[in-house]
């Protein structure tokens, strides 16, 4: 099982950025999916959360401006930022929740991260 990010770079302050992560490999099942950020020394962050039926939540920091979406037949997350601002700065993580296939039980796995740097 692999979770892979893609997107981020660098944009200027109030720009957008959309990412994108797709779990792949011997899957049976994937619950909630989900972004996080953290910059270096604090702790990683929740952002955005999506379930399978398309319910989402957000943290009060993005609320407004970042969007969680979600193609199931894709195991594919999405995450559009409008307004970027320099704090957002930060390595940017998906996770999900899922089922091996031939196990039980969900497990979380987290993508390798990728780099958004707003500049000012």
């Amino acid at each position: 099982v692999q979770l892979q990010a893609s997107g981020g770079g660098l944009v200027q302050a109030g720009g957008s950025m959309g990412l994108s992560c797709t779990a792949s490999g011997s899957i049976s099942s994937v619950d909630i999916m989900a972004w996080y950020r953290q910059v270096l020394g604090d702790n990683r962050e929740l952002i955005a959360s999506i379930r399978p039926d398309g319910i989402t939540d957000y943290g009060d920091s993005v609320k407004g401006r970042f969007t969680i979406s979600r193609d199931n037949a894709k195991r594919t997350i999405y995450l559009q930022m409008n307004s970027l601002q320099p704090e957002a700065t930060a390595v940017y993580y998906c996770k999900a929740s899922l089922i091996q296939r031939g196990t039980r039980g969900f497990v979380d796995y987290w993508g390798q991260g990728t780099q958004v740097t707003v500049s000012s």
